[in-house]
């Protein structure tokens, strides 16, 4: 009967090996389709290497604890004439030549080696991985063989043309169990379950809903990292008594921020590629909630805005916001906002900057707490609340947000002069 390989899968668009921990058959056992076989790990995880097809395993020359390439030969099955010939038609022509002609370098290190100059270490071409030909044919002939990874990311284009027909994601099919290979999703598998989601009770997300959603899916492409400390409210709860309009909270952080920023703008910068962009104003958005949704709008030029002017530009696009009033101009061009979480109880959160700003304040409830005071000895009763600072990563480090953070503390402590 005719043979076919069993290769080593591409386990990832980084991964180039894998180490084999496990081989789960012998010479003579009958295999079905799809069946797990050797268990092979990566730095990331341990996953299983699958059948290409039924047939008897006619071979396994991979040995446990053995590393292997992409691509290289882990034994053989005795396979049908039709699975043998699904499996050999599309198979590209074997590399010609020398391997040393293949590697770049080769043939002068060789060649060093060779005259007593450079190294001293001959390579053993006979014990360099099988390298299978059949690792880069057509994957609609059924190569290569998959990892056995529950959850693959890898989708057909025959599932992502039916998702693009529906305006489907992938974080849509998060929930879906897929029975392909390695645990894809199937285009059985997506039918069944927008099936089954004809039986649910559904309706029509609205276009602030859908909107949050696809910008917070953006948003999260980014590698995104929170830090936060503790603040005193005391002096600003002081400092609000004596104006008039009397600001919120959050209006103080909100200033604050800006005022830092505007020391720092750096910390503001949004990471285009190799290049780091600076805004030439300090715009400061303001999470509102509003019907099905939260909307952003932005307050121009923070830093150069009085707290009182802060309050009526607050004032009048808080009410714009709640009404869904506000403008495309009026949301666009932000470096960063401020979310004001503890209004519903909460000490602490991890708020999501939006896709177009590196930064995102948020302020939690203030509480009573007792603080230790080195002045009287003793504690003392004080508001405390929490702030904490979400940031795009690539754009910021830890260091530069906690100083950010502790500046912020700092003019909050001082509230006459934001």
């Amino acid at each position: 009967m005719p043979k076919v390989p069993i290769t080593m899968p591409q386990l990832g668009e980084s991964m180039a090996e894998a180490t084999i921990v496990a081989i789960k058959v012998q010479p003579g056992d009958k295999v079905a389709a799809d069946q797990e076989i050797i268990e092979v790990e990566t730095d990331k995880a341990v996953m299983g290497v699958t059948t290409p097809c039924p047939g008897e395993i006619a071979k396994i020359d991979a040995e446990v604890k053995g590393v292997y390439a992409v691509g290289a030969i882990l034994g053989y099955i005795e396979a049908s004439e039709a699975d043998a010939a699904r499996f050999t038609k599309n198979a590209p022509e074997p590399p010609k030549g020398e391997v040393a002609k293949e590697v770049p370098g080769r043939e002068e290190e060789t060649a060093k080696a060779g005259n007593g100059s450079g190294s001293h270490f001959q390579v053993d071409e006979t014990s360099l991985p099988q390298v299978d030909t059949y690792s880069q044919a057509d994957k609609a002939g059924g190569l290569p063989v998959p990892a056995g990874a529950k959850g693959a990311g890898y989708l057909s284009p025959r599932v992502k043309a039916r998702m693009a027909e529906l305006k489907l994601t992938q974080a849509d099919l998060a929930a879906v169990q897929g029975s392909g290979n390695a645990g894809r999703v199937t285009i059985k598998d997506l039918e069944t379950f927008l099936g089954s989601l004809e039986k649910q009770t559904a309706e029509d997300a609205s276009a602030i809903r859908t909107g949050v959603a696809d910008a917070m899916r953006r948003s999260w492409t980014r590698p995104l990292a929170t830090v936060g400390v503790s603040v005193c409210l005391d002096p600003v709860l002081e400092d609000r008594k004596k104006r008039d309009p009397k600001p919120g909270p959050a209006l103080y952080v909100l200033r604050a921020l800006a005022l830092a920023l505007a020391e720092t703008p750096a910390a503001a910068a949004r990471l285009i590629g190799n290049r780091a962009l600076r805004s030439e104003s300090i715009d400061i958005g303001v999470a509102v909630e509003a019907q099905d949704g939260i909307m952003v709008p932005v307050i121009r030029n923070a830093d150069k805005t009085s707290l009182g002017d802060l309050t009526s530009k607050y004032t009048e696009l808080v009410d714009l916001a709640r009404r869904r009033r506000v403008t495309a101009e009026m949301t666009a061009g932000g470096i960063a906002s401020v979310s004001n979480f503890g209004t519903f109880g909460l000490d602490w959160g991890t708020p999501i900057p939006l896709p177009d700003q590196t930064l995102l304040l948020g302020l939690g409830a203030g509480k009573k707490a007792p603080t230790w005071s080195e002045e009287k000895k003793q504690f003392l009763p004080t508001t405390q609340a929490e702030l904490t600072l979400s940031f795009d990563h690539r754009s910021l480090d830890g260091g530069g947000a906690g100083r950010l953070l502790q500046k912020i503390v700092e003019l909050l402590g001082t509230p006459a002069k934001l």
